[in-house]
This record gives structure tokens, C-alpha cells and sequence, in this order.
């Protein structure tokens, strides 16, 4: 018989590890043991059951960050299902591609948006959804509590699809990137085992969990470990501060540490219990690194990955952590820098980074003539361009495809253009990211207008977009120009945008 290759076999070792230990404490939360957390997997994984949900079903999650959606996580995991996490900022309109694209067979929503969210599921007949407020509360556990704490692990082959999380693409509309339990599992041991995870680590959790960074990353690492999580609901740097003294570990993106070091509390005797400072999702300023090690006394491991393949590089937890690289590829993970023809590039030239490993995707949902697209020889290429040093470290220099990074979350210009372009008072637009002090990048907006006589409204016209698109993705400025600046294959040279308006936040 077939070994099960379900992940949370994996994770039931380090839960059943440490039954009694508090997994999920903090401030925001009610205190839940390792105990608890896995009898309410249990009994959702039953519930479930009951309503028909069957291995390889797709359930779409967008609900605020709370214990219970922990739980319901582990639920899908344990019965086979495809858990689908969906941004809490995405809108009707995306909300309505994204049901389209996975025919789900349950939604799980915010109590407080069920009636904005009614005409969607009518329209799609999604035949089961359950509620979750930000208390906890809702018709999900209404009705898990009907069930018994004890439920079968659904058998699963190590190439099923576990997760899906959805990436937006240079076309405008958004891949979903299948990562099957094999990819969650090795990814997982891997980074336990670089970063030296310790059975007394207590993380500070101020991620959110509808992302990779909070939801594999942050929380499978503690579940792997039975360790504490000091649960947060949002980021919020004073309260940060304060907690840093009873944690170990803590997990951000850049602006978490911009914020953090604007906190007079910040120094080192704050973080002598303080094992490690991990950053990733948008890049990291030399600056702030260096900041960071002066005011706290320790250096910030940056890391580096994708959604479509978890974690692929990491500077090291014993040993030199260069600012501005992400240091060395993970256990079992290949590479090679290639030129734009394919071929490998000697070290020191730049080129697009190309992956391998049991960590990389399986492909993008329903959608195979993209994911050819995307594969060269086995190797997934990233889009990502580097620089390799001869000692093997990775340094990003650059995207190639104008993507932006926000506060730690993907923008592609090509999604919001799309939308601004069915403005009326929009002839062209090119969407660019210029550089902010807070979110790395921010979204900027250049248009040229259909009537060069008219006066913009540029407060409404981001209050449109906003009814369009996630809140990250809206234009913190939206700019006018007569024409846009064209090569002489008349491309928009964005470049030569993001020359003129780079200083625009500083």
C-alpha cells in the first residue's frame, strides 16, 4: 500500500509533541493549546465530511485572521481538499474571477460581508458557505461543534494539490499556482532545519495568513516544532515592542522593520532573548539592515522566495548575512542563471534565475499552456534576475517583468492598467513602482488623458479603482502626462518613467 504523503501527518508530530504547550497566545487571541487546536481540526474536518466535501474539492477562504481559520486550515489539509486563501482586500469583481476560475465547492467568508457577498454566490450556486468573524465567531463553528474531535487523515499522493494560492500574471489576470503536500513538506523540514528551529522558540505571528510568508512559512514552522506563536492580528510596531521580550523569533517583511526602528524602545537589551529576526517578500534596504543590526544588536536574515515555489534561497543562521543578497539556495533546491536565449551564464554576470526541487510547484491551475510556458528543462523560471557570486551567493538585481512589491505583497502593472484603461477619461496608462520609504515600492499611476482639456479628478479616480482592485494594488498617485515615452518599437519605456518620478515619496 501506498505511504499517505497527506502534510499534516508531518505537522500532527510536532502538534502531538506538545499537547498542553499553548500553540496560539498573545494579546489579540484567547489563549488555544496544541491539544485544542487539533481536536477543532477534527471536528471541521468532520463537518466537512457531512456537507459532501470530497478529496480534491476546491474551498475558498476570505475571512479575517483568527485561531479557528488556523484550525480550518489544517481541516482541509487532513481531508484532502484544496484550501484556496484569498486576500481579505480583494474585491467583488476579483472575488467573481476567482470563484469563476475554481468552481469551489464551499466559500468560507467574513460574517460581515455576507450580505456584499450574497448576489456572488447566487450567481456562481456555490453550494455550501460558512461564516468567520475576526472574534471567531460564526457559522463555521456553530456547526463544527456538532462533531467529534477524531478524524481520519484522508489518504493523498505526494504530487496532490494541497494549496492554491493565486499569483497575478503580465497578462492581468491571476494564475493559481498548485503546490502539492510534497511541496509544503519538504519546504517546510527544510527551512526547520536551516534556521535551527528550538523547541522553546516562541514566534512572534503579526503576518497575515492568506499569504506564503505568514501561512507556510511563519505558522508551519511552529506547528513542525509544537513551539508557541505569539498571535497577532495585524502588525503593529508599538505592540511589537513590547512583546519582543518574551519571543524568539520573529518573521516580517521590510516595512515591518522601517516601523520597528522608528520605536525609541528598540535596543538591544529589548532583544537579548531574541534568537532570530527574519525578512522576505519584498527586498531588504542595506540601510535598513544596518540600522537594524545598531539599534538591536543582530543582523536580519533575509530570505527568498515565490509562491509558486516556497522558499528557495536564505542567508545562513550561523555564519556570514551579506546585506543586499539572499545568500544560498536550500537543501535539495537547483539552480542556474541563463541568459535571455537559455543559456547558463558564468558567475558574476546577471541573468533570470531558473529553479528545481521538490519545493517547486506542480503548475498553474486549469491553465497548462502557461505553466509550459514557464518551465525550461524542468527548471521553473522565476522571472527574477541575479547576480551569482563565485562563492554561490544569490543577489536579486532586478525583475523582468515590471513587477512591483509593496509592502511585501505583488503588483503587476499589467492587472490595474487594465482597469484604469476602461476609465472614460483615460486615453493610455502605465503603471510603475517608484520607491517609498515605508512600503519599499509604492503603486504609481501615469496616464494620458482622453481630453487633454479636462481636469482629472484624481481623489475619485482612485476611489473607483479601489472599488475594483485590492487595496495595495490602487495608485498612490495617479499622474498625467501628454504622451507616454516609447522605444522606437513604440514599447512604453517604464524605465524612464520610474527616472522621473523615483523621488515623488522621498
Amino acid at each position: 500500500m501506498t505511504q499517505n504523503a497527506n502534510f499534516f501527518l508531518s505537522l500532527q508530530q510536532g502538534i502531538q509533541s506538545s499537547p498542553n504547550k499553548p500553540c496560539i497566545t498573545g494579546p489579540d487571541f484567547s489563549e488555544l493549546s496544541y491539544a485544542e487546536l487539533e481536536n477543532l481540526s477534527a471536528q471541521a474536518a468532520n463537518l466537512l465530511k457531512d456537507i459532501g466535501i470530497k478529496a480534491g474539492a476546491r474551498i475558498l477562504v476570505q475571512t479575517p485572521k483568527t485561531s479557528l481559520g488556523v484550525a480550518f486550515y489544517l481541516a482541509c489539509l487532513r481531508a484532502g481538499a484544496i484550501y484556496v486563501p484569498l486576500n481579505i482586500a480583494y474585491t467583488l469583481e476579483e472575488l467573481d474571477y476567482f470563484i469563476s476560475d475554481t468552481e469551489p465547492d464551499l466559500f468560507v467568508c467574513d460574517s460581515a460581508k455576507r450580505g456584499a457577498l450574497q448576489d456572488l454566490f447566487s450567481k456562481h450556486a456555490i453550494p455550501n458557505v460558512l461564516e468567520l468573524d475576526a472574534s471567531g465567531q460564526g457559522s463555521l463553528l456553530d456547526q463544527l461543534k456538532r462533531y467529534p474531535a477524531d478524524h481520519e487523515i484522508v489518504p493523498v499522493a505526494t504530487d496532490d494539490t494541497a494549496v492554491i494560492l493565486y499569483t497575478s500574471g503580465t497578462t492581468g489576470k491571476p494564475k493559481g499556482a498548485m503546490l502539492s503536500h510534497g511541496n509544503l513538506d519538504s519546504n517546510a523540514r527544510s527551512l526547520f532545519e536551516i534556521w535551527g528551529w528550538q523547541k522553546d522558540d516562541v514566534l512572534i505571528h503579526a503576518l497575515p495568513i492568506f499569504h506564503i510568508h505568514g501561512l507556510f512559512v511563519a505558522l508551519h514552522l511552529s506547528l513542525l516544532g509544537g513551539t508557541s506563536m505569539l498571535f497577532l492580528s495585524r502588525f503593529d510596531a508599538e505592540q511589537i515592542i513590547q512583546l519582543i521580550p518574551q519571543a524568539t523569533v520573529l518573521m516580517g517583511v521590510p516595512t515591518f522593520y522601517t516601523r520597528l526602528l522608528k520605536q525609541e524602545a528598540l535596543n538591544p537589551e529589548r532583544c537579548k532573548n531574541m534568537r532570530l529576526f527574519v525578512s522576505g517578500s519584498a527586498p531588504l534596504l542595506e540601510e535598513t539592515f544596518n540600522d537594524f543590526a545598531e539599534r538591536s544588536g543582530h543582523r536580519i536574515l533575509e530570505r527568498y522566495g515565490m509562491s509558486e515555489t516556497g522558499m528557495l534561497m536564505s542567508n545562513p543562521l550561523d555564519g556570514e548575512r551579506v546585506p543586499g543578497t539572499v545568500g544560498f539556495a536550500l537543501p535539495g533546491v537547483s539552480y542556474r542563471v541563463c541568459d535571455d536565449e537559455g543559456n547558463t551564464v558564468k558567475p558574476g554576470a546577471i541573468g533570470t534565475l531558473q529553479v528545481k526541487g521538490p519545493n517547486v510547484f506542480k503548475g498553474y491551475w486549469r491553465n497548462p499552456e502557461k505553466t509550459q510556458q514557464e518551465f525550461s528543462d524542468g527548471f521553473f523560471i522565476t522571472g527574477d534576475m541575479v547576480n551569482e557570486g563565485n562563492d554561490g551567493r544569490i543577489s536579486i538585481v532586478g525583475r523582468n517583468k515590471d513587477l512591483i512589491i509593496s509592502g511585501g505583497y505583488n503588483v503587476y502593472p499589467k492587472e490595474v492598467e487594465l482597469v484604469m484603461d476602461e476609465f472614460a477619461e483615460v486615453s493610455e496608462s502605465a503603471v510603475i513602482g517608484v520607491h517609498h520609504p515605508d512600503f519599499g515600492e509604492a503603486v504609481v499611476a501615469v496616464i494620458v488623458p482622453s481630453n487633454p482639456d479636462q481636469n482629472l479628478d484624481e481623489s475619485a479616480m482612485i476611489g473607483a479603482l479601489k472599488d475594483q482592485l485590492a487595496s495595495y494594488k490602487v495608485p498612490k498617485k495617479i499622474l498625467v502626462k501628454d504622451e507616454l515615452p516609447r522605444n522606437t518599437m513604440g514599447k512604453v519605456q517604464k524605465n524612464l518613467l520610474r527616472d522621473e518620478y523615483g523621488k515623488l515619496f522621498s
